[in-house]
């Protein structure tokens, strides 16, 4: 079932149209017809049952004609603070953590972070990058949109507050693995850019109360590196288990 994320409250009985991407997508790219059923969802939980009514090339008219309040959504509250990473690597990343349950997305500009934007080129990928989790959900099944904040210095996240938050730090040097841990419900998981938190961050990272896991013996790269521990947070504690 083609499912349609629309960022506007939703109602049984009510006709609307879709946004003009998701238009195209369906007229367009799949072809679909009036009398053809699709699956809407605003972010606020569950989904509705729609029917499109009317369907031309640029735009498409549907039916609201039922709710369900399904929840697919994780135990786990997980934060992501994820050091940008460049091209479609950090794509990736918000992608997979997506479809993995996590609750936000925080992008950090780290000591070896190579990207580097002015002010109005950050706010184009931020709307990019929320593009990417709303199309995740779309594909994943989710029923909520997870955050994904505005970009911001590794040592501004680590000053803010984390009460009663699991704060970890994926290192290679660090041996001690997730199930050593007791379990927890909030998590914030932090991930270094494609040269890795300098020994400098990792310390910082630790006085900011953050916990030091590893992942084995190999060194991950910074796009799995989040996106496997997420995995394997969800297998532990989460729904995968």
């Amino acid at each position: 079932m083609t499912r349609i994320h629309v960022a506007a409250t939703l109602s049984v009985g009510a006709e609307l149209d879709l946004p003009d991407d998701a238009a195209r997508h369906v007229a367009q790219v799949l072809r679909m017809r009036a009398g053809e059923a699709l699956t809407l969802f605003d972010g606020a939980g569950g989904e509705y049952a729609a029917v499109i009514v009317e369907a031309g090339r640029r735009d498409v008219r549907v039916r609201i004609d039922h709710f369900d309040a399904i929840d697919r959504e994780s135990q786990l509250d997980v934060t992501l603070a994820q050091c940008v990473s460049k091209g479609d690597r950090m794509d990736y990343t918000i992608q997979k953590a997506v479809e993995l349950g996590v609750s936000r997305i925080v992008p950090l500009l780290s000591e070896r972070s190579v990207v580097k934007l002015d002010a109005e080129r950050w706010d184009k990928k931020l709307e990019h990058w929320r593009g990417v989790a709303v199309s995740a959900c779309e594909q994943s099944g989710r029923t909520r949109v997870p955050e994904v904040t505005a970009v911001q210095k590794l040592d501004a996240w680590l000053a803010s507050p984390a009460d009663g938050v699991l704060r970890l730090v994926l290192a290679p040097t660090e041996s001690v693995s997730l199930r050593r841990l007791e379990s927890s419900t909030k998590i914030a998981l932090l991930i270094g850019p494609e040269g890795g938190l300098s020994d400098k961050e990792i310390a910082a990272a630790r006085q900011a109360g953050c916990v030091g896991i590893g992942l084995g013996p190999r060194v991950l790269r910074t796009e799995t590196a989040g996106v496997a521990t997420l995995a394997a947070l969800q297998l532990l504690w989460g729904d995968l288990g």
